[in-house]
């Protein structure tokens, strides 16, 4: 018998886990942005993290 995945069906899976601690100038701009967006603070950090990719030297 196959085995039963845990938590919420995805197409997506975030398997990886991070800790961060962040300055007060960097938390505010995350929660002003969360807010406006309405989005959590993993949403607005993998956004976040997303828009380095344009930075990155091919």
């Amino acid at each position: 018998m196959p085995e039963k995945k845990k938590g919420r069906p995805t197409d997506n899976p975030k398997g990886v886990s991070i800790h961060v601690r962040l300055d007060n100038e960097s938390d505010l701009i995350l929660k002003s942005y969360c807010e406006q967006e309405k989005v959590t603070k993993m949403e607005g950090t993998r956004r976040g993290i997303k828009k380095l990719k344009d930075d990155l030297k091919k």
